[in-house]
C-alpha cells in the first residue's frame, strides 16, 4: 500500500454491530495505514452495519453491508490494498472501457457467504469502482437482509442490481459483466490490432487445458497469447479434488491458483475477462474478441471447455436465480429445510444432492436412465441419507412456480408415461456439460454433441488450428487428461510451426 485507507462504518444499533467493529477493528490494527472511525453516512449507508472504505478522506465508492466474513473475506482485504494502491490486475483495454463510462451506475451485488463465485463479482465491481467515480459497488450479505431479500424475491446468488433493476443474476462470470457494461461506453468498441502482433499461437482458454497448451509452447520458445473468460475454467468451480496424481487432496481454487502461479514462470500475454465472438482461419488465425480487439496468430488452440446443460424445458430459463439453480455450493443454502430436486443420477447430481442433504429438509434425485450412473462409493453414500429419494427412469417435464418462484416439479415415468407433481421450492440441475465451440461452429467440424473432432494429435478439420480437453471428442473429461491433452496439442502446434518454417 502506498496511501492510507480509512473504514468508514455508519453509525445506529443493530444486532451484529458490535460484532462488525471487532472485525473493523482487528483488520485496521495490522498496519497504521489503515484507520477505523464510526460517522453517520446514512445517506447511503442501508444500515448500521454498512460501511465504506475511503482514500485521504475521498470516497472509493465501496460499500459492504454486513461483516464479509467467509469467502467475502478477501474481497474486503483486495478493496482495502486496491484501494491503498496497490495495482488493479485488469488489461489496460479492460480499464480503458470502464473508466470512460458516464453514466452513474449504482450495483447492488446480494451474496452468501459461502458463496464461491460471489468474490469474483464483488471483487470486479470494486475494481469498476475505483477505476472510475460514476460506479458505486455494494455487497450485500443476503443472510443478514431477509426483509430485502424477500421483497426482491432472491433465491440465488450472486444477485447483482443496478440502478435498482435487476442486472445478472446465477452463475455470473466477469467477462459477461464487461459485456454487458459496453453499452455504455460504445465510442472506445473499435477494433483494435495489439500493433500488428502475430503470436506463434493463440490459446483460447484459461482452463486446465488451455494453460497446459500455453506453457508448453512457451516452453518451446514459441511466442504465445491466452484469451480466456477466466483463468482456471470450469476448475474453479470444482469443490474437492482427490483423484489428481501425486495431489491427494485440493481444491479447485487451489489448483486454479497454482496454475496461475505456474504462468508467472512464463512470458505469456493473458487477456483475461474477455470473450471470442469470432475466428478467421486462414495462413494467419484472426481472433476477435468481445472488446473489440484483434489477436493474430500463426497457430490457433481452441481449449473452451464445457458449461452446464440445460433442461430445455418449461420453466428453467424463467426461473433461474429463483427456485432453478446450478451450483448447490453457492445456493444450497438459501434452501435450508425446505425441499428440493436434483436433476441426474450420475456423479455431479449424487455429489450434489450429499452436499444439500445436509441442509434441506429433502432431496429427490431425478434421473432419466432406468439406474443411476454415479460411481458406486457415490451411489453407497447416498443409500444411508434418510433424506435422500431417488426416481429412475423418470422423465422432468416442467419446472412449475407459484408467484414467480418454483414451488414444484412435473414428471412422468417413462414405460408406463404415468404423470406426477412433487412439491419443491429449489431445483438444481446436474445433467452435465455443453461444450463451448458455438463461436466455430460454421467453420470447423463438429460431431453431433457440438465436440471439435480432432485426430489422436488434436488436429481439427483446419490447418493450423488444434483443440484440445473438454471442448473436443476427447473421451474421460477429467482434469489431468485436459492437462495432457493441452501439452499434446501445444507439441503439434510446435511441429507445424517448425515445418511451415522450413518450407
Amino acid at each position: 500500500m502506498s496511501k492510507p485507507v480509512s473504514i468508514i462504518v455508519n453509525v445506529g444499533e443493530h444486532d451484529k454491530r458490535q460484532e462488525l467493529l471487532e472485525f473493523i477493528k482487528s483488520i485496521s490494527s495490522i498496519t497504521d495505514l489503515i484507520s477505523f472511525t464510526e460517522k453517520d453516512i446514512s445517506d447511503f449507508a442501508r444500515s448500521p452495519i454498512t460501511f465504506t472504505i475511503e482514500v485521504e478522506g475521498k470516497p472509493t465508492g465501496i460499500y459492504f453491508s454486513g461483516i464479509p466474513s467467509g469467502h467475502e473475506f478477501n474481497s474486503l482485504i483486495l478493496a482495502i490494498l486496491q484501494s491503498g494502491g496497490v495495482e488493479i490486475k485488469l488489461e489496460d483495454r479492460l480499464k480503458l472501457i470502464i473508466s470512460n463510462i458516464r453514466k452513474k451506475l449504482f450495483f447492488e451485488t446480494f451474496v452468501s457467504l459461502n458463496c464461491h463465485n460471489c468474490p469474483d463479482v464483488v471483487q470486479a465491481l470494486n475494481s469498476f469502482a475505483l477505476l472510475n467515480k460514476n460506479i458505486t459497488s455494494e455487497m450485500i450479505d443476503g443472510g443478514l437482509f431477509q426483509p430485502i431479500i424477500a421483497e426482491r424475491d432472491i433465491q440465488g446468488v450472486p444477485s447483482i442490481y443496478l440502478n435498482g433493476e435487476l442486472f445478472a443474476s446465477g452463475r455470473v462470470e466477469i467477462s459477461s459483466l464487461i459485456e454487458k457494461l459496453l453499452v455504455f461506453n460504445q465510442e472506445i468498441n473499435a477494433p483494435a490490432h495489439e500493433k500488428d502482433t502475430i503470436y506463434d499461437v493463440v490459446v483460447i482458454g484459461g482452463g486446465p487445458a488451455g494453460i497446459s497448451a500455453a506453457i508448453y509452447a512457451s516452453r518451446k520458445g514459441l511466442k504465445v497469447s491466452v484469451i480466456a473468460q477466466k483463468i482456471g475454467g470450469q476448475l474453479r468451480d470444482t469443490l474437492g479434488i482427490e483423484n489428481f496424481i501425486s495431489v491427494p487432496r485440493t481444491t479447485g481454487l487451489e489448483l486454479t491458483n497454482a496454475i496461475r502461479n505456474h504462468m508467472r514462470d512464463y512470458e505469456l500475454n493473458v487477456k483475461e475477462h474477455v470473450s471470442v465472438e469470432e475466428v478467421e482461419t486462414g495462413s494467419i488465425q484472426s481472433v476477435y474478441l468481445s472488446t473489440g480487439e484483434v489477436i493474430k496468430g500463426r497457430s490457433l488452440v481452441i481449449a473452451t471447455g464445457a458449461n452446464w446443460k440445460r433442461l430445455n424445458i418449461p420453466g428453467e430459463q424463467e426461473y433461474i436465480g429463483n427456485g432453478v439453480a446450478y451450483c448447490p455450493h453457492c445456493d444450497g443454502p438459501f434452501y435450508k429445510d425446505k425441499d428440493v430436486a436434483v436433476i441426474g443420477g450420475g456423479n455431479s447430481g449424487v455429489e450434489a444432492a450429499l452436499d444439500l442433504a445436509g441442509i434441506v429438509s429433502s432431496v429427490t434425485i431425478i434421473e432419466y436412465l432406468p439406474e443411476l450412473n454415479a460411481d458406486q462409493i457415490l451411489i453407497d453414500q447416498i443409500v444411508k441419507r434418510s433424506n435422500v429419494s431417488v426416481l429412475t427412469n423418470t422423465e422432468l417435464t416442467e419446472i412449475l412456480a407459484t408467484n414467480g418462484k418454483v414451488s414444484g416439479v412435473k414428471y412422468k415415468e417413462r414405460d408406463t408415461k404415468e404423470e406426477s407433481k412433487r412439491d419443491v421450492a429449489g431445483v438444481f440441475v446436474q445433467i452435465g456439460l455443453v461444450p463451448n465451440s458455438k463461436f466455430v461452429e460454421e467453420i470447423i467440424e463438429l460431431n453431433k454433441y457440438g465436440e471439435i473432432i480432432i485426430d489422436d494429435y488434436c488436429n481439427t478439420s483446419i490447418e493450423g488450428v488444434f483443440a484440445c480437453g473438454d471442448v473436443t471428442t476427447v473421451p474421460y473429461k477429467q482434469i489431468i487428461s485436459s492437462m495432457g491433452e493441452g501439452s499434446k496439442a501445444a507439441i503439434r502446434a510446435s511441429e507445424y510451426l517448425l515445418k511451415g518454417t522450413v518450407n
